[in-house]
């Protein structure tokens, strides 16, 4: 049955790096096929907000709910089940070097489940084609290029097809024409229904790419829905 429920709802959280509170009384929300930048300087709490929303950092303080889980005191056996509705990017690939694209891919494929060899391989060659790669499923992650390299992390994060993608940072390490290219590609699983949370540094994307703002800033989140945000450059962040 369908649910018109936030795929990210946040309420009076306080967000922690060891025992200092970085993000204090957090109260926001993430509506389904909705797109969001996140940005704040190095330091704010982006990525201990996003840790904390795939259960890789504890939730000690406040409620939290993302992709129908229950974020406070998840229990270690839901955190695959977590993972397969949320898709994580991250800005170092985190490939194994060793291994085939179509072998990494597998990989994850089997961590979170999968096991008909025959569906494997069709969502393989699906999530390869989505994200514009089609030949590359026996190729080496050093064969690639970094953009290359993004589109498979990208591909593998569809793998189960998740309510939400959370991106840390995904072009940090790409020029400026494949950080668009990559952009664009987030714009169109967004539009075919897929939320999107994109922590970046990059002012030209989000000049360039407008859409609702999230802005970590002296322990507080401003959110361009109800906030003025006043982005001068790539300094602010």
């Amino acid at each position: 049955m369908f649910s018109s429920d936030p795929v990210v709802r946040v309420q009076d959280v306080t967000i922690f790096q060891g025992k200092q509170p970085v993000l204090q009384n957090l109260s926001f929300q993430v509506e389904k096929g909705e797109f969001t930048f996140l940005v704040g300087r190095t330091g704010s709490g982006k990525s201990s907000l996003l840790k904390t929303m795939y259960a890789d950092l504890p939730l000690r303080l406040g409620d939290m709910n993302v992709a129908g889980y229950n974020i406070r005191g998840i229990r270690a056996k839901d955190i695959p089940y977590l993972r397969r509705k949320v898709g994580i990017i991250f800005q170092d690939f985190q490939l194994f070097p060793d291994r085939s694209v179509a072998d990494n891919l597998q990989f994850v494929m089997r961590a979170t489940g999968w096991r008909d060899t025959i569906k494997m391989k069709s969502r393989l060659v699906d999530v390869l084609m989505q994200v514009g790669l089609g030949s590359v499923e026996k190729k080496l992650p050093h064969q690639l290029s970094g953009g290359e390299q993004q589109r498979v992390v990208i591909a593998r994060a569809l793998l189960n097809e998740p309510m939400i993608l959370i991106a840390d940072e995904p072009t940090g390490n790409l020029d400026p024409e494949v950080s668009a290219g990559i952009l664009k590609l987030f714009q169109q699983i967004n539009r075919s229904g897929t939320a999107v949370l994109m922590a970046t540094h990059s002012y030209g994307l989000i000049k360039r790419f407008p859409a609702r703002i999230l802005k970590c800033e002296d322990g507080k989140i401003l959110d361009s829905n109800k906030d003025p945000i006043e982005l001068k450059s790539e300094e602010e962040f």
